[in-house]
């Protein structure tokens, strides 16, 4: 089963930079594809950045040039540094993961249902 855990997030001012962690268990295979989902108050949840299994990434276009998206593979985890937040930022932020392919195309990387793994998520709150 797998298992999808997020630490990190909090609350700063605009202009200031946060840091997001995310742990998995439970699977083995190869290719997969990682990421961040965000979800803002009143808003659908949207895709925010991923890597795949290969190192490629896909990024939204409000997160492009200021969030970037890591993995380390010998922890099993991957990372999101945000830099420069604007209150439009904040949401909740979840990781997910897709155990069964790399995804990182523009069509495909931010399709929900390509997911199969999914942390409880984590508040980012941007004050102005």
């Amino acid at each position: 089963q797998v298992q999808v855990m997020e630490t990190g997030g909090g609350s700063v001012q605009a202009g200031g930079s946060l840091a997001l962690s995310c742990e998995f268990s439970g699977y083995t295979y190869l290719a997969h594809t990682r990421g961040w989902f965000r979800q803002a108050p009143g808003k659908e949840r949207e895709g925010v950045a991923i890597i795949d299994s290969s190192g490629n990434t896909m990024y939204a276009a409000s997160a492009k040039g200021r969030f970037a998206i890591f993995s380390d593979h010998a922890k099993n985890a991957i990372y999101l540094q945000m830099h420069n937040l604007k209150p439009e930022d904040t949401g909740v932020y979840y990781c997910a993961v897709c155990t069964e392919a790399d995804i990182a195309t523009e069509s495909l990387w931010a399709r929900e249902d390509y997911y199969n793994g999914w942390g409880q998520g984590t508040l980012v709150i941007i004050s102005s």
